[in-house]
């Protein structure tokens, strides 16, 4: 085998001091012992080989962020060297710098990548390293992308895993974003033990194209910012404490200073981090703030360092001079493999929580209840019941909603289940050990559950439709981490209640169905299954499916009003293999086939049904469920999923389905739904859909405001009949 230093464009000569503190791997076992100078030398090699590392395969491609990992590379490896690998990141950025610290202790051999020379070839390429984290990197535990998102993943992994530390880098410029802060202190009030979780804090006073938004705060002020947002044990190092280079303003480079000073800021790294590590698991909520230069010992400093352009080739004068001064000799880079190799008992990809899959309790019988058709029943309480079954099955089950399962005909749940509070009341069901997650934020609940599912435990995300869009993000960031995935894990699931048409009186701001055209979109991802319930019935069996698929992102529309139950279990079973399911139909002269998405559009439908029927003319009501099984297998990204889900509908049962004279497809929410049925359709056909809110008072009059009335289905059916 090749050894894994070949591709490595520039050595060292053999470092001044490497006889005196290298002799010897400092990890003898998983973690180093003491914290000396020994600690430290070796510590700030592994740095420099991060560095150089990053530096190297973002110039193979002139492609890249190495920047901002420059400024926490000398924290990263300390946490190695302290023997925590279960590393996690809110910046995406940051990814270069996260692929090499998993090249060095041998986590990329299962992609085959074996050599410095693999590194730099499959770095953004098909298959390989994403310019951002995915869920396909072994070792790595989250994808990252947007900003705002990693600390959810270190939250859930440590409600998860107790006893495991998982430290979570923060860029400044993420910390910009509302809902960090926000996230996590709501997360230490529902789950004040739950402390090993780490939030390492890069201070390097950059974002992306300009200095970061808390660039102007003191350390003090800094240090009040997180004392006042919750963090009971704050720990800052700031490397200008050691700076004898006579580096201008705040912030600086710590590989400018002289070796003593250098090894002083590492040994201070170092037990500042093994400090916070042993607050974190010993029940004190604390954060790490390491402040740096932002492109500390890269090709250039601050907003500069970020990424790199098209000139930045490995022939750039930057470039190589970068490169030469981070160099190490072949005997450094051997010690640092061996250390990495070592730390926490293994490489990354054996030993950290996300390589093998969490033990989920079994879940016996659900309480699932066959309505008798024609009677009249709430769907979200039908569903409510059964998610109450689940928790109280599966103690690591957590359901989470911003804006109340009360309101979302789901406080069967609450009940059952207790709202975390640390106020005791029995009135609004809380008490301090609760499974239902409520902060006042989207991208709260969003991300405690599907970071929660991503890591291998049952989770249920609840949203009013109109608002969930602020925690669509995570959500989206998850689906496609699970379609890559390298193991399998329960899917992320969602319900989403209070549609448009029943909102009337709250008018346009409760009245955004729009988001139905983002999950539109991800369903040629492969694995997104937006689910259309027709009922109360339907909507039992549909989240019973749910619960049974793995890595898929399963999302459940439903109207929390008292409906006519119009199906049986069965049909809704048929529906979710077929994608839809004949619900009516009646013979006559020529047949309109009304394909129906949703469950209150369906009151309009049959009072047209009626109207035409009367007048001698042939109906199909078809109700579409599943609409992701419409789809052609051509259409949809499926080959590229880890777990995939290959079932479509054939041409045939399509024909038996949807065949007929012309067809009229109803929803009353986005049209874009609707596209893997019009894909295929060969008949004359119309749309009726949302087009806008407004304030109304019933939702038949926001049904006719949008022409989803009876009248203006049979005129449209008599017109295309015609």
């Amino acid at each position: 085998m090749a050894n894994f230093w070949e591709g490595i464009l520039y050595f060292s000569p053999l470092e001044e001091d490497f006889a005196t503190y290298a002799a010897k791997p400092a990890i003898t076992d998983k973690a180093i012992t003491t914290i000396d100078t020994t600690a430290a030398y070796q510590t700030m090699l592994g740095a420099d080989a991060l560095r150089y590392l990053t530096l190297q395969m973002t110039a193979t491609k002139a492609s890249g962020h190495p920047g901002g990992f420059a400024s926490i590379a000398d924290t990263i490896a300390a946490l190695v060297m302290l023997g925590y690998k279960n590393i996690m990141t809110e910046v995406g950025h940051h990814a270069p710098g996260f692929y090499s610290h998993v090249f060095l202790d041998g986590s990329l051999e299962r992609m085959g990548i074996y050599t410095v020379h693999d590194l730099c070839q499959r770095f953004r390429e098909t298959h390989g390293l994403l310019g951002h984290l995915s869920g396909q990197i072994p070792g790595l535990l989250n994808p990252a992308g947007p900003l705002g998102q990693g600390q959810h993943f270190a939250m859930a992994a440590a409600k998860l895993y107790p006893g495991v530390l998982f430290p979570v880098t923060i860029g400044d410029g993420g910390l910009g974003e509302p809902y960090v802060i926000s996230s996590m202190q709501h997360f230490h009030t529902a789950y004040p033990k739950v402390t090993n979780f780490l939030p390492i804090l890069v201070w390097n006073g950059f974002s992306q194209e300009h200095h970061s938004m808390v660039s102007t705060k003191s350390n003090s002020e800094m240090v009040t910012y997180w004392r006042g947002n919750g963090c009971q044990e704050v720990i800052l190092v700031d490397a200008k404490d050691f700076d004898d280079a006579q580096q201008a303003g705040d912030y600086v480079d710590s590989t400018l200073f002289s070796r003593r000073n250098r090894l002083a800021f590492t040994q201070a790294i170092l037990e500042a981090t093994d400090r916070a590590a042993q607050a974190a698991l010993n029940g004190t909520l604390t954060v790490l703030i390491v402040k740096q230069l932002k492109g500390a010992g890269v090709h250039d400093k601050g907003a500069k360092s970020h990424n790199l352009y098209g000139h930045h080739t490995l022939d750039n004068p930057q470039i190589v001079t970068a490169l030469q001064q981070r160099a190490l000799s072949l005997e450094a880079w051997q010690l640092v493999r061996t250390n990495w190799e070592r730390s926490a008992g293994g490489a990354a990809a054996q030993v950290v929580v996300t390589e093998r899959e969490f033990p989920l309790p079994a879940l016996t019988e659900l309480p699932l209840k066959e309505f008798a058709v024609g009677d009249k029943q709430v769907a979200t309480t039908a569903m409510g019941a059964i998610v109450a079954a689940v928790g109280q099955q599966d103690s690591h089950f957590v359901i989470t909603n911003a804006d109340g399962n009360a309101a979302s005909g789901i406080n069967n749940v609450n009940q059952a289940l207790k709202i975390i509070h640390p106020t005791p009341d029995e009135t609004y069901h809380q008490q301090p050990q609760g499974q239902v997650y409520e902060p006042l934020s989207e991208d709260a609940c969003a991300g405690l559950a599907a970071a929660q599912a991503l890591l291998g435990a049952r989770s249920l995300w609840c949203s009013y439709e109109s608002f969930a869009i602020n925690g669509l993000p995570i959500w989206q960031t998850v689906t496609q981490a699970m379609a890559e995935l390298r193991r399998a894990t329960p899917s992320t699931i969602c319900l989403f209640t209070a549609g448009a048409l029943e909102q009337g009186r709250n008018g346009w701001t409760h009245q955004r169905p729009e988001i139905e055209n983002y999950f539109a979109a991800l369903m040629r991802n492969g694995n997104v299954f937006p689910l259309f319930p027709i009922d109360a019935n339907s909507i039992q069996v549909c989240y019973k499916w749910a619960l049974e698929q793995v890595n898929k992102g399963i999302t459940i529309t439903a109207s929390k009003t008292a409906l006519p139950i119009h199906s049986t279990f069965a049909q809704t079973e048929q529906a979710l293999q077929d994608g839809a399911v004949i619900l009516q139909e009646y013979g006559g002269r020529k047949t309109i086939v009304l394909a129906v998405l949703g469950d209150m559009v369906l009151l309009p439908v049959l009072q047209a049904v009626t109207t035409l029927v009367g007048q001698g003319i042939g109906v199909k009501v078809v109700s579409i469920v599943s609409p992701r099984r419409l789809y052609r297998p051509t259409d949809v990204a499926t080959d590229n999923c880890a777990q995939a889900d290959t079932h479509f509908l054939s041409d045939q049962d399509f024909q038996r389905l949807f065949g007929g004279d012309a067809l009229l497809a109803i929803t009353g929410g986005s049209s874009a739904m609707l596209e893997p049925l019009l894909l295929r359709n060969r008949l004359p056909f119309d749309v009726l859909c949302w087009k806008r809110g407004e304030t109304c008072a019933t939702p038949d009059q926001v049904m006719e405001l949008n022409g989803l009335t009876a009248d203006r289905i049979v005129g449209h059916a008599q017109k295309m009949l015609a």
